[in-house]
């Protein structure tokens, strides 16, 4: 005997699209791609575009792809683009993010067999990016999204996963802290975690991603702690 569909497997499914700006001769710093793709996954969300109209107003014209997406299985795909392809990337709706030296543009959420061209031809491997030192210890009270010490994650699905946590963490956001976090321009940092705060974080009881598993990971593996000060304190 089977149990009952899941609500999100009968919605229409689609897929948030990053894509990471890496030339051959100048490509980004991997903290600084993450945090763009995080901050970018933030800025959509909280763009008047994505918005729904109040009472009889007419929804924003990203509204109901972010609705049917967040309604859904919420996919994140992170790919690379450089020269022309970035150049067609950016002619594509969306928002670039930059970051240092990083710069991301995120997407309206597309049907997972309905990709724009110009973004289904872009390579979703090669994302492999390195710090040249070890980023510092964010300052008290920055918004951390925190990886997974155990894995070793390419960056492309890093970026995904703390795409993700930032999500969780601005779901469980109160309106006003909201709109104190977009004042702030979305501040925050990605780290990993060492394995004691890892632990730490995980019986916090803190926004947490558990991965599909359909790349590079188990399902349901732990990758992602989204630790909001304004959380804690709320």
């Amino acid at each position: 005997m089977t149990g009952a569909a899941d609500p999100r497997d009968l919605a229409p499914q689609r897929v948030l699209a990053l894509v990471v700006r890496i030339e051959r001769q100048d490509p980004p710093i991997r903290t600084d791609a993450l945090e763009a793709a995080a901050i970018a996954v933030l800025s959509l969300l909280a763009d008047r575009r994505a918005a729904p109209g109040p009472a009889a107003a007419e929804d924003g014209e990203w509204a109901r792809a972010v609705r049917e997406w967040t309604d859904g299985r919420i996919r994140k795909v992170a790919r690379r683009a450089r020269g022309a392809e970035w150049r067609r990337a950016e002619a594509l709706d969306g928002i670039t993010v930059t970051r240092r030296t990083a710069q991301v543009r995120v997407f309206p959420p597309v049907p997972l067999d309905g990709w724009p061209r110009d973004l289904a031809r872009l390579q979703v491997g090669g994302t492999d990016l390195d710090d040249p030192e070890p980023p510092p210890e964010p300052p008290p009270g920055t918004a951390v999204l925190w990886l997974n010490p155990a894995l070793r994650l390419s960056a492309g699905k890093a970026m995904a996963q703390v795409g993700h946590a930032a999500q969780l963490g601005w779901n469980a956001l109160d309106p006003w802290q909201r709109e104190a976090w977009r004042d702030a321009g979305f501040a925050l940092a990605v780290r990993t975690a060492r394995e004691d705060r890892w632990k730490q974080l995980l019986a916090a009881g803190l926004p947490l991603v558990r991965d599909a598993g359909f790349t590079e990971v188990e399902p349901g593996t732990c990758t992602s702690v989204a630790d909001l000060p304004l959380l804690r304190r709320g």
